[in-house]
This record gives structure tokens, sequence and C-alpha cells, in this order.
């Protein structure tokens, strides 16, 4: 296929109802995470309560607004979703929103989660796209703003950025302790006393009908939704799928955003018939021009480069990612282990060597991210050095002296407790040395 081949295949005109069909349900969908962050306590407890929030070590200038404020930043962005989804000065209420998104995902690592991550990445290709060029308040007051069609890769960006999510989600769980069900086993434990499901969770054939399950899933489900023959099939069993989770997890806005992503993967016209049945059918012109072409092939092309390259980027290091977290964010790993470990820090100075619990420093759920994750660990020690030098301690030595336990696992030493952390240089594209390895089982 040449050059021309695949920039007419990427720039045809085509039926732009699934495109803005998306984006009303996209900008509902961060709405309610937004304000629902509000309502359920998510902003309190992460950015309001804790007095050090543990942001991307890159991103350390990132800090949460004073006192009350990050409320009011969570209803502003809320307030910009309903923009997005009413297509209202979209061109700069979805970059507005992509900023501050961008802003909460980096600033804070306590609740760390893949589809922040995600919903970050889709909120800066949303900017890219003519998402408010139909049903929306910009093409009611502009209608010389209206159209009918999008580029064909608009559709298609989704697409390909979906099913790398799932295909990698599907071969991180391709390991040991996943086909045993260890890690669901034990995600399922916690969840037994809940009405009428709590007991079945408990049985073996459930637990491994979710670990197979979830791997066929995440590797069939953006093929079978591609295929005619599966398609509806397959868009039957993702509604369950996701359902399933949202019930059993709690995982916020995703699985309902993971429905909507089907959207993409039908006809438009069956997509028009469902919600736009007004909306004039739109026919793909014989010949068409459109400008700009390479550089947009170029920036599609990097881009995708870097997603294909990021969730391999563990095996750049050694050891069990699972373990080490190195290459562990990112990367589609998604509720993929169950870790649980105890630290406390050994201070030593010339004079004088005593112990520091997180716990004084930390809330709890900190407190336990810092026993189990390497980076977090490193930041809490350059925390505590700070905080040391400004009570008139300078140059302190910093251990870490804890174990760690990996899916159930007798715990075992994660940090070399011999190693002076405060005088250890964070190198992200470097193995730690100062992590030990899991030994073998």
């Amino acid at each position: 296929m040449g050059d021309n081949s695949v920039q007419k295949l990427l720039f045809r005109p085509v039926d732009n109802t699934p495109l803005v069909v998306f984006r009303v349900i996209f900008g509902a969908l961060i709405m309610a995470e937004a304000w629902g962050a509000i309502l359920t306590g998510w902003v309190k407890r992460t950015f309001i309560v804790p007095d050090y929030n543990f942001p991307f070590i890159q991103f350390s200038f990132l800090e949460p607004l004073p006192g009350n404020g990050m409320y009011i930043y969570f209803v502003v962005m809320g307030a910009v979703g309903c923009l997005v989804m009413l297509g209202y000065k979209y061109r700069y209420a979805m970059p507005v929103f992509a900023l501050m998104w961008s802003a909460v995902y980096l600033m804070q690592k306590t609740n760390y989660n893949n589809h922040y991550y995600l919903l970050m990445l889709l909120s800066w290709l949303m900017c890219l796209l003519p998402a408010s060029r139909n049903i929306s308040l910009d093409a009611k007051r502009n209608p010389e703003f209206r159209s009918e069609s999008c580029q064909q890769w608009h559709t298609w960006l989704f697409v390909v950025q979906i099913t790398l999510v799932y295909i990698y989600a599907s071969i991180a769980k391709m390991y040991p302790d996943w086909f045993q069900g260890i890690p669901v086993r034990i995600f399922f434990e916690g969840k037994k006393d809940y009405p009428l499901v709590g007991p079945w969770l408990q049985k073996d054939w459930v637990i491994y009908l979710v670990a197979y399950g979830g791997i066929l899933f995440d590797l069939l489900i953006a093929p079978a939704l591609l295929w005619k023959k599966t398609r509806k099939a397959a868009f039957i069993i993702s509604i369950f799928f996701h359902l399933f989770n949202s019930v059993i997890f709690q995982v916020g806005i995703f699985p309902y955003l993971g429905i909507a992503f089907a959207i993409f993967f039908f006809p438009p016209q069956t997509i028009r018939k469902i919600f736009l049945r007004k909306k004039p059918a739109y026919i793909s012109p014989a010949h068409f021009s459109v400008k700009y072409k390479r550089p947009m092939m170029a920036f599609l092309l990097v881009y995708f480069l870097i997603q294909l390259a990021l969730p391999l980027r563990h095996l750049t290091f050694p050891g069990n990612v699972n373990w080490t977290e190195e290459g562990h964010r990112l990367s589609w790993h998604m509720m993929l282990r169950s870790k649980a470990g105890f630290v406390h820090f050994r201070i030593k100075t010339d004079s004088a060597e005593w112990v520091i619990a997180p716990g004084n420093y930390l809330t709890s759920k900190q407190a336990a991210k810092v026993a189990t994750h390497p980076d977090m660990a490193w930041q809490f020690v350059q925390y505590l050095k700070k905080d040391l030098f400004s009570k008139g301690i300078a140059d302190p030595e910093i251990y870490a002296v804890g174990k760690a336990s990996l899916n159930a696992r007798p715990y075992t030493t994660l940090y070399n407790p011999e190693i002076d952390l405060a005088k250890t240089e964070w190198e992200p594209f470097r193995h730690a040395t100062w992590l030990v390895q899991l030994p073998p089982d």
C-alpha cells in the first residue's frame, strides 16, 4: 500500500456521528468523575488530609491548592466537563480539562490508577478532534461551523488506543500467579460480605473464571468488536464485563467509558440510528483534499510508537516488575497483584540514632504504599530529610528497614537496609540497586 493510499484511508471524510456522540458521553463522564470525587470524599482523602502527596518525581513542583482549594478546583473541572458535554466553547474547554486532569494525575501517586492515565491520554487526544461540529452549542450558535463529517483517523484513533490498552492488559496477566488465580482470590476475599454475590466470589470456579476470562476478554474484545459477525455478542459481553467491574471493584467512570468505546467499532449509520435519527446520513466523497497530512501522520506515528514502547520498558529492568515496580506505571498493568508490607526508617547522625515510622507523617494508605512502592519510599526519605533539616539536623543518614509480600508470599526484604537512601539519587532509566530482588518460589 503506497503512501498516497494510506493518506486516503486516514484522511477520508466519514460520518462524524460516533465522534460527536462520544464527546457527549465523555463530557458527562468527566463531569461525573470530577464532582463525584468531591462527593465520595476522594478529594479530601487524596489532597486535603495528607501533608504530602507523592507527586510524580519529575513533577515534584506540582502541589495541591492550600486549604479547601482543591474542592474549588474539582468543581471547576466538573463544570468544564459539562461544557465539553454540551459542546460549548469546546476548543477551549477541552484543553482546560486536559491540563487540569493532567495536574491531578501527576501531583499524587497514592491513589494511582491506570484508568486515570487513560483519561489523561484521551483528554489530550480529544483536543485534536473536531468533536463539537454537531449536536453542540457551538454548532447551534454558528451554523457555518456545523459539519456532518470528520476524517477517518479521528475515529480510528480511539480504536487503536483502546486496542493497545486491552492487549497489553491481557499480556500483563499472563504470569504464574495470575494463572493460579492468586491475585483474584485475594481481591475477592475482601468482597465476601457483599450482599448476594459475596459468597459466590469465594468459589474456586468463579475465581478461575474471572482470572482466565479476564485474559481472554482483554485479548479478544477489540478483534471481536471489529469483526461484524461477532460484534453484537462482543458488545453484550463487554457490557457485562464492565458492569461487573463497576459493581465489584468500584473503579469510577472507567467501566462506562469502556462501554462507550464500542461506539467507534460499529458503523456510523448504526450509531446514527440509535442516537441521532434526525441527523442526515453522510456519504463519503470520491475525491477530497486535506491540508497538513504529513505532520499529522508523523504525530500519529510517534504517538503510537510511544504507546507501543512504554508498556514494554519494564523488560529493560532486572527482576519481577510486580515486585520492584520498575516500569509498572503507564503500562496497563491493571489490578494484577496484591502487595502488603511494613517499614520503618532508621535515622543516623554523628551523635544519635533513632527510628521513624511513616505513620507519624503519612495517612495509613500512604504508609502502606511506602512499604511496597520503592519510588514512594525514596520520596518519603527526601521528605524526611527536608523535615529533619528544618529541625536543625543536617546531613542525616536514612535507611529503610522492612519487608513486603507479593501475592500472599512470605514477607521478605524489598529495600536494602544497609544503603543510605538520603544520599541515593533517583535514576528513572536505571535499575535501583538498593532494591532486593524477590526470592524464587
